[in-house]
């Protein structure tokens, strides 16, 4: 018992520790650097050997902790620099996802980017260069206009189009990646003008690297 106890333990306090109350609803959050400091002990303490549980624990809290820290600051650097472009920043469990709508990114049909554009794929690529330490996958979404071949190919080249810009600029070739999705994935009704807007879109995720296998 004791053997689960211990990294439990280590969790809970980093966790509460990181609690704040939300002054609007008083409500308690979490931050999202205890979150991971949370998960780190406990997969610490699981990977080390039983003589050194407790230090495993305690540095896997340390690495979860500084990974939420990490995405903590770049998150707070996209949302300033983003802030009035149209493009959204939002945290996920896995990262942090960056949603370019097509009207401001692309003209109807085309993969050329729009060159008013530049300006704020230029702003991320200077967040992307200051944090070093993600891959960054880039998804191109269609609506349902046109046929399936159409549409999956000019998903596929708004991504590589989007992808080419950040490694012009100067962001790690082997940091990205890019795939068109076509219309498989709408966020939005495609019987609608808006709805067929909303569903035009490029996304970018901000993931730790996985690693080698």
């Amino acid at each position: 018992m004791k053997k689960v106890l211990l990294p439990l333990a280590i969790a809970g306090s980093l966790t509460v520790s990181g609690c704040t109350i939300d002054p609007y609803t008083g409500e308690q959050k979490v931050s999202k650097t205890a979150i991971g400091a949370g998960i780190g002990a406990v997969l610490g303490a699981a990977v080390s050997s039983k003589k050194d549980r407790a230090k495993g624990a305690l540095i896997g809290a340390a690495l979860g902790g500084g990974t939420g820290y990490y995405f903590d600051r770049q998150e707070k650097l996209l949302r300033q620099k983003l802030e009035n472009t149209g493009v959204s920043v939002s945290r996920t469990p896995e990262g942090i996802h960056l949603n370019m709508p097509g009207n401001i990114s692309f003209p109807s049909g085309q993969y050329a980017i729009i060159p008013t554009f530049y300006e704020t794929l230029d702003s991320v690529a200077l967040v992307f260069k200051e944090f070093k330490k993600t891959d960054i996958r880039i998804t191109g979404h269609t609506d349902s206009s046109g046929g399936d071949a159409l549409n999956q190919t000019l998903s596929e080249q708004r991504s590589r189009s989007v992808m080419q810009y950040f490694a012009s600029q100067g962001v790690g070739t082997t940091r990205l990646s890019f795939v068109g999705y076509g219309e498989r994935y709408p966020v939005a009704s495609n019987k609608t003008p808006q709805g067929r807007a909303t569903n035009r879109r490029v996304e970018i995720e901000i993931l730790n690297p996985q690693p080698q296998r």
